[in-house]
């Protein structure tokens, strides 16, 4: 007799579409490992993430906020559990596969640095002169190599559809360095469906969390968002439902409203050009154009609401004189890691100059907001330890 507890991790798959990524089908890992016995190959790599030192320290990472401005505003952690709710909803619609997509989620973000994107601004000036800093590249390096979890290897040793996903920007110069995955830039192919489905709700996730941080934080004001197409059509629906609500419950209406509007429009958009297009696999996926996507329409509407965030939320001069701050701490503390290697822990310490500064880099990538301000302090500050 059969019962629930029964599958194979390849049965596990068994109801994807023929387009979707499969563990049987995957391109393997970077070190060869037995396969596992209770789950396919992408939830060994959910898993391994999840457990991995730099997702625990995602918690005490800026996304907009720092983190000790407020209990209750998103961190990249919080952010990254979003997107992965938010992409697992749309594979499960289009049958694709919900373990591959939500391992890419819970990555994405695994290299930012502190302080958000000032800090990633910051890192990367000081970067100039030793080939730049960019978040993407930084998270595969920490799942590739910067891990230090199992014997047998450095960094998690992921599938590899999982780290081309994780790779979601590239320039060709870098792209020419990294091997097979990197030829999808040099060569105008797309990634899995599912790496696509990650993409697109990151940004369905931070549009519509830094409305709600915005609103909390007193930055933005609901007169404001009036002026965006988006807002203003789900908070007259809201009222309509509800009649007259205001604060906090009005706003949630409103934003779960408008997340459930560009759901619907994604998947509804992306299935027709699954129809149009019929890929009979996953690698017939990579020589078609971006299939998932939003209607024209949608498309303009969003485009319209990250323009508001960046003139009225990015560019508030409350978050501009945190950016500030950060770009003065992670300025600091490269130049004062430069200037004297020996500041540093003896990990991040080589005897090769040429390699010294992406050690820095790695060093200070890796640090939470409260341990950034910490190292500064310890530096500069007299009657610090």
């Amino acid at each position: 007799m059969s019962s629930a507890f029964d599958n194979s991790p390849l049965d596990l798959e068994a109801h994807l579409a023929p387009y979707a990524a499969r563990s049987a089908l995957s391109r393997g890992r970077r070190y060869s490992e037995p396969g596992p016995s209770a789950r396919t190959e992408f939830q060994r790599d959910r898993d391994r993430i999840v457990h991995s030192t730099a997702f625990r320290r995602l918690e005490y990472k800026t996304q907009v906020f720092v983190n000790h401005e407020g209990d209750l505003f998103r961190t990249r952690l919080t952010h990254t559990l979003e997107v992965a709710q938010i992409a697992r909803s749309v594979a499960r619609n289009l049958r694709v596969n919900e373990d591959l997509v939500e391992a890419i989620s819970l990555a994405h973000d695994l290299g930012h640095t502190p302080f958000g994107h000032a800090g990633q601004d910051a890192l990367n000036a000081c970067m100039r002169d030793h080939g730049g800093f960019e978040h993407n590249l930084q998270s595969l390096a920490v799942v590739d190599e910067l891990e230090e979890h199992y014997g047998g290897f450095n960094g998690l040793n992921l599938c590899f559809e999982t780290r081309e996903g994780i790779l979601k920007h590239c320039s060709r110069e870098n792209a020419r360095h990294l091997g097979t995955l990197g030829e999808r830039f040099l060569n105008g192919q797309q990634p899995t469906i599912e790496a696509q489905i990650a993409n697109l709700a990151d940004e369905i996730a931070y549009n519509n969390h830094d409305i709600d941080d915005g609103l909390r934080s007193g930055l933005l004001q609901l007169d404001q968002l009036a002026q965006v197409d988006l807002w203003r059509v789900h908070h007259a629906s809201a009222l309509a439902a509800h009649g007259p609500l205001e604060g906090r419950r009005l706003v949630h209406e409103t934003i779960r409203r408008i997340i459930n509007a560009l759901i619907v429009d994604l998947i509804d958009t992306t299935r027709a050009a699954l129809r149009e297009h019929v890929p009979a696999s996953a690698d017939e996926v990579r020589g078609c154009g971006p299939l998932v996507g939003h209607s024209p329409e949608v498309a303009a509407q969003a485009v319209q609401l990250k323009r508001f965030l960046f003139q009225n939320l990015y560019r508030h001069y409350r978050v501009m004189r945190m950016a500030n701050k950060a770009r003065r701490v992670i300025t600091g503390l490269f130049d004062a890691f430069s200037e004297d290697s020996r500041l540093l822990p003896p990990a991040y310490q080589s005897a090769e100059s040429t390699m010294q500064a992406r050690l820095i880099a790695h060093y200070i990538a890796g640090m939470t907001d409260r341990y950034a301000h910490k190292e500064y302090r310890r530096l500069f500050v007299m009657d610090e330890d």
